[in-house]
């Protein structure tokens, strides 16, 4: 086990989730679970070899667990591999040719200029706008004392405050809650997959999700230029805020001093909005979830966060370490993006294991995280193992919440912070409970892990 955490209490919360399959499935079986939810497809030799091959629906595919051999795939050999067909049919008519869909020089050109954006200066100083909406939060779920809330719904109207306060000073052209819809919208029509795309079925062939989809994708299209219009009267004006939009529209490639086209800017923020805030708001569902099961982890983060100096600036990610190793653990057991494809270029070998050209590569997060060989009791919820020297333990290619090499999330060092200080206000003014009539609460696979059903729980406000 490359990953021992010894010092793990014995009586931990372990969510309920899908059992691997010990049987494989047959075609027609499998496309209906892989329609309905990817994560109930996953086998138990997934779960316990570190490379499991083989063909199937998809043609051949190859799902690596391995540290080191994830290592040669994201990093080593990087070049080798792009993001497969199936990923760039079912995001980038949303999403358009952003840097979360955009390959090659296009893609190498957009991370260049956009990389500046995300430095450690600028995520620092969003940190005073991050506990602003954190604070905002926290207020709004004191009021509801003593009632229920849809705490998934909550989180998404918190990530969207923190960003309408950092991308998006002067606001967004229409109500958050109806951004908010219309991204769930998009993700739960283009989300299922289609045995058409398995298929290889050429793409101008309908497909229901994506007719679906479209009134979302107009809705976003109509958000983003109204946007941009607004926006670049203020900076032709020299009145701009310099917030992440004026610095998107701004940036240039720091080698030829090319900025962005309109359709790259376009996609991007559109990215930023659906990628980002969804992916941050399923993240602090999860953990509040998780805290509401476990007595001893939300006694210890209260107390943490009941310690900190708060003051007129607001919390500091730094005094927070238990909250960030709740966030962190949370991200291991619910990862935002539950798995990763990529397509081989050219033939290759990952290990012992031939990779013929055109064959689709896996490394899946859910499955990584919860690794019979990489972790201790991989099921439970611990927060622990992201503490201290247990933290220093894990290797690097065996937690993979924001991606790895080349292509890692911009935006992981923002996404973090922020979960960090909206988990601490939110403690700080009320304390969660899951109701005992609760439905289920089991992880849905749609583009990013969300909770089936929902997640309403009560609320007792704190102090």
């Amino acid at each position: 086990m490359l990953s021992l955490t010894t010092s793990l209490p014995e009586a931990r919360f372990r969510p309920k989730v899908p059992p691997p399959l010990r049987e494989p499935m047959g075609l027609f079986a499998f496309l209906r679970a892989a329609r309905a939810n990817p994560i109930t497809t996953w086998m138990e030799d997934h779960f316990t070899a570190p490379v499991v091959a083989g063909e199937g629906a998809m043609g051949r595919v190859t799902v690596v667990s391995d540290p080191d051999l994830i290592r040669y795939l994201f990093v080593e050999n990087a070049r080798n591999y792009r993001k497969d067909d199936l990923q760039r049919r079912v995001l980038a008519p949303g999403l358009g040719n952003g840097l979360l869909t955009a390959e090659g020089d296009e893609w190498r050109l957009q991370r260049r200029m956009l990389a500046p954006i995300f430095n450690a200066r600028t995520v620092d100083g969003f940190a005073p706008a991050m506990n602003a909406a954190g604070a905002r939060i926290g207020r709004r779920l004191a009021r509801r004392d003593g009632t229920r809330v849809d705490v998934a719904l909550e989180m998404t109207r918190v990530t969207l405050d923190v960003l309408e306060r950092t991308i998006f000073t002067y606001g967004l052209p229409s109500e958050p809650d109806a951004l908010g819809r219309a991204i769930t919208r998009f993700l739960e029509a283009v989300g299922p997959i289609d045995p058409l795309d398995v298929f290889g079925v050429p793409a101008f062939v309908p497909r229901i999700g994506r007719l679906r989809a479209r009134p979302a994708i107009r809705f976003f299209a109509e958000v983003v230029d109204e946007l941009i219009d607004r926006r670049r009267r203020l900076m032709e004006a020299g009145e701009a805020p310099r917030d992440l939009l004026t610095l998107l529209l701004a940036a240039q490639d720091p080698e030829t001093g090319q900025g962005l086209t309109d359709l790259e800017v376009k996609a991007n923020i559109v990215t930023f909005i659906a990628a980002g805030h969804e992916t941050t708001a399923n993240a602090l569902t999860w953990a509040l979830y998780c805290l509401s099961q476990d007595e001893a982890a939300r006694a210890r983060l209260e107390a943490e966060v009941d310690a900190a100096d708060s003051g007129e600036a607001g919390f500091a990610p730094a005094d927070l370490p238990f909250a960030k190793a709740v966030m962190e653990e949370a991200m291991r057991l619910f990862p935002p993006v539950p798995f990763m494809s990529r397509q081989a270029v050219r033939d290759d070998r990952i290990g012992r294991i031939k990779i013929p050209r055109g064959s689709l590569v896996m490394v899946a997060p859910y499955v990584l995280h919860r690794h019979r060989t990489l972790w201790e009791d991989p099921d439970a919820f611990a927060p622990e193992r992201f503490l201290g020297t247990a933290r220093q333990a894990i290797p690097r290619y065996a937690y993979l919440p924001f991606g790895a090499g080349p292509r890692v999330c911009i935006g992981q060092s923002f996404s973090l912070q922020e979960q960090v200080i909206a988990l601490a206000h939110i403690v700080r003014n009320v304390r969660l409970s899951l109701p005992e009539d609760h439905a289920p609460v089991t992880p849905l696979h749609r583009v990013t892990l969300r909770p089936e059903h929902g997640l309403r729980m009560g609320v007792e406000r704190r102090g």
